[in-house]
C-alpha cells in the first residue's frame, strides 16, 4: 500500500518542550500494548499542530485568507442573493483555491479541508468583525450582540413562535429603536412610524423574497403579485386591480356568499366562507368536515416561510429541496388547480376572481396573467381565511374569558336584533355598533392577525431612506415594525396595556386617566400597503359574532386555564392559536 510520509518535527518539538508523557506502558497479561494516558487534551492539541504546520502560510495558505476577505467586500457591497453567485462565493471560491494549492501537500484531502476552512473562517470573521464594528450603518442603534452578528439567533427565536415576546423584551430592555439583525432595526416610535409605512414611507422589506418557496408550478415567476410586491409602482399597479374587488359594492355583493355559510353552520363559517369568496366553490368543509386536511394544511403551511423570511437567500436553496416547505408547495398546486378550474368553468357569483380576471371587461384593464393569478390565489387563501378566523377566535376567548364584557355585547345584539327579526345582516346597523366594534378593536389592539412581521426596506437603487430627520436608512436594509410590541406600548395604551378593555375605545376624550393613541393602532398596516380586504374582514367578523351571540349560548368547558390561550399562541408571520375548548348550546 503508498504510505504518504508526515511531518512529524512540529509534534516532537511540542513534546519535547512540553514533557508530555505522550505515550505509557501498561501492564498486561498476554498482550504487551501502548495506552494514551489522561491527558489526552494535550494530545490533542500536539496532533492539530503537527496537521497546520505542515502548512506554510507564507507560500500559499494566504490565499484563501484573503479570497474569504474578498468574498465578504463582495456580499456587504453587492448583496447577492441568487443561486448562481451564491454557489460561485461559497463553493467555487474556496474549491479553486484548493485546487491552487494541490502541491503544497501530498494529501489532497487535507489541502482541501484546510483551504476551505481559512476561507470560511476568514470570510466569518471579516463579516463579524465589521458587523460589530463602529463603521457599520446600524452601529449606533443598541441591540444583542447575536442580533448584531447574524439573523441565526432570531430565526431560532422564531423556531419557538415566540418572535413577539423576544422583541417587547428587547424594547422594554434597549428602547424604541433596537437593532435585531445585521442590518435590520425593530421600530416602536408612533412619530416615525409615517416615515416607514406612511405615503411617504418604503416598499416592502427584503422579508418578502424569503416567502416565496410556494413551488415551482408558475408561481415563482409571478410579477405582478400584490402582497409580496417590493416595487412600489408594481405594487401600485397591481393593487389597481384589487381594489375593484373590494369597493364598498364589491363588498357588499359578497354578503350573501357569507350569508349562505353562516346559515349552514356558523361555527365552520370563517373556514369555508373566504375560499367560496376566492372561488366561488365550497370546500364542503361545513357539511363534511375537513377530512381533506384542507385547514392543517393551510396552517402547517405558513411555518417554513417564517423561517426563510429571517434569512432570505436561503429561498433560492430550500425550494429546491423536496422535502422542506412541502406544504406551501402543495398550497401552491392547490391555488394552481383552483384558479384553472375557475378560469374554465366560471362562476355564478362575482367573486374575487370575476375581478381579477376582468370577467366584467372593464376597457383600461388587462387580465392578469395565469402565474400572477395562482401567486394571487395563495394570497387569498391565506389572508382571506387563516387572519380572519384567527381574529373571530381571539374575540371568543376574551368574551368567554370575561363574562361580564360576554353579557354586555349580548345585550346590545338582543337591542339592536331583537328575537324573531330572522339572520341579523344589517351591515349599516351592524357597523353602528359602539359596543361592538369596541370588543373587535381591542382584540385585534391585543392580538393582530400579523403580529410581528410589518417590514419595510429603502427603494432598490435609492442608495437609502430618511426616517424623519432621526436618522439614515441605508439601501439593502429593513425597518420592523411589530404591531404586538405597539399595541401595548404603555406611551399609547393605558392604563393596563395587557389588559382587554373595551372601554377604553368607548372612553377615550372622556376620561383623562385612558391614553388611546388611534395612530399606534395598525392591526390592518398603514399607509398604501396596508391590508385591502379590511371592510371585507370587518363585516364578516361582525356578522359571525352577532348571529352566534344571537343563536347560541357559549361558555369555557369545565378544567380549561384561560392562561393557556397565551401560551399556545405561535408568531409564524400570521398568529397560529391553540385549541379553545367550550360547550356550546342552542339559546333559549
Amino acid at each position: 500500500m503508498p504510505c504518504h510520509s508526515v511531518r512529524l518535527d512540529g509534534l516532537a518539538a511540542y513534546i519535547n518542550e512540553s514533557k508530555v508523557p505522550l505515550l505509557a506502558p501498561v501492564s498486561a497479561p498476554r498482550h504487551p500494548r501502548l495506552y494514551l494516558t489522561s491527558d489526552s487534551q494535550a494530545v490533542k492539541m500536539a496532533l492539530m499542530s503537527a496537521a497546520f504546520n505542515n502548512f506554510d502560510l507564507g507560500s500559499g495558505m494566504l490565499l484563501p485568507i484573503v479570497l474569504g476577505i474578498v468574498a465578504h467586500v463582495v456580499f456587504k457591497k453587492f448583496e447577492p442573493a441568487g443561486l448562481v453567485p451564491l454557489t460561485a462565493l461559497l463553493g467555487v471560491v474556496p474549491a479553486i483555491s484548493a485546487y491552487m494549492l494541490r502541491d503544497s501537500h501530498t494529501s489532497i484531502t487535507w489541502t482541501s479541508l484546510v483551504a476551505y476552512l481559512y476561507y470560511y473562517a476568514a470570510l466569518l470573521t471579516s463579516t463579524v468583525m465589521y458587523r460589530l464594528s463602529p463603521r457599520h450603518p446600524m452601529a449606533k442603534h443598541p441591540g444583542p450582540i447575536m442580533c448584531k452578528i447574524s439573523k441565526i439567533w432570531l430565526t431560532y427565536i422564531v423556531t419557538r413562535g415566540k418572535l413577539h415576546i423576544y422583541l417587547r423584551q428587547l424594547h422594554e430592555t434597549y428602547g424604541p429603536i433596537v437593532r435585531i439583525g445585521p442590518n435590520e432595526i425593530s421600530v416602536v416610535d408612533v412619530e416615525l412610524i409615517p416615515y416607514i409605512l406612511g405615503p411617504d414611507g418604503m416598499p416592502k422589506g427584503p422579508l418578502w423574497d424569503g416567502r416565496r418557496i410556494a413551488g415551482r408550478l408558475g408561481t415563482k415567476d409571478a410579477r405582478g403579485n400584490m402582497i409580496a410586491a417590493r416595487d412600489k409602482r408594481v405594487h401600485a399597479e397591481a393593487r389597481r386591480v384589487w381594489n375593484r374587488a373590494f369597493t364598498p359594492a364589491s363588498v357588499k355583493a359578497y354578503e350573501p356568499i357569507i350569508i349562505h355559510c353562516l346559515e349552514e353552520l356558523m361555527d365552520r363559517l370563517k373556514e369555508a366562507a373566504a375560499e367560496e369568496m376566492v372561488f366561488s366553490t365550497s370546500f364542503n368543509l361545513l357539511q363534511d368536515g375537513d377530512k381533506s386536511g384542507l385547514w392543517h394544511l393551510l396552517e402547517s403551511a405558513l411555518y417554513p416561510p417564517a423561517l426563510t423570511e429571517q434569512i432570505p437567500w436561503t429561498t433560492k436553496i430550500v425550494m429546491y429541496l423536496p422535502f422542506i416547505g412541502k406544504q406551501m408547495k402543495t398550497l401552491g398546486k392547490l391555488a394552481y388547480k383552483q384558479v384553472a378550474r375557475r378560469r374554465e368553468e366560471g362562476s355564478p357569483h362575482k367573486d374575487l376572481f370575476y375581478h381579477l380576471m376582468n370577467e366584467g371587461h372593464v376597457d383600461d384593464f388587462e387580465p392578469l396573467p395565469f402565474p400572477t393569478l395562482v401567486s394571487n390565489a395563495v394570497t387569498a387563501i391565506v389572508a382571506g381565511s387563516d387572519t380572519t378566523a384567527t381574529a373571530l377566535s381571539n374575540v371568543f376567548y376574551f368574551m368567554l374569558s370575561r363574562p361580564e364584557c360576554y353579557a354586555r355585547l349580548r345585550d346590545e345584539i338582543d337591542a339592536a336584533f331583537p328575537a324573531g327579526e330572522g339572520l341579523a345582516n344589517d351591515s349599516a346597523k351592524l357597523a353602528n355598533m359602539a359596543y361592538l366594534n369596541a370588543v373587535i378593536n381591542e382584540a385585534l389592539r391585543l392580538y393582530p392577525s400579523v403580529i410581528t412581521c410589518l417590514q419595510r426596506g429603502p427603494t432598490a437603487g435609492s442608495g437609502g431612506h430618511m426616517i424623519g430627520t432621526k436618522f439614515f436608512i441605508p439601501e439593502h436594509s429593513a425597518v420592523l415594525v411589530p404591531p404586538y410590541v405597539l399595541h401595548r406600548d404603555p406611551r399609547y395604551f393605558s392604563p393596563n396595556p395587557d389588559e382587554f378593555n373595551p372601554d377604553r375605545w368607548l372612553m377615550a376624550g372622556k376620561d383623562e386617566n385612558i391614553v388611546l393613541n388611534t395612530n399606534a393602532y395598525i392591526p390592518f398596516s398603514a399607509g398604501a400597503m396596508n391590508c385591502i380586504g379590511k371592510p371585507l374582514a370587518l363585516l364578516e367578523m361582525r356578522l359571525v359574532i352577532v348571529n352566534l351571540l344571537r343563536t347560541f349560548d357559549f361558555g369555557l368547558a369545565t378544567g380549561y386555564n384561560p392562561e393557556q390561550w397565551d401560551a399556545d399562541v405561535r408568531d409564524y408571520f400570521v398568529i397560529q392559536k391553540g385549541p379553545l375548548p367550550a360547550f356550546v348550546q342552542l339559546r333559549q
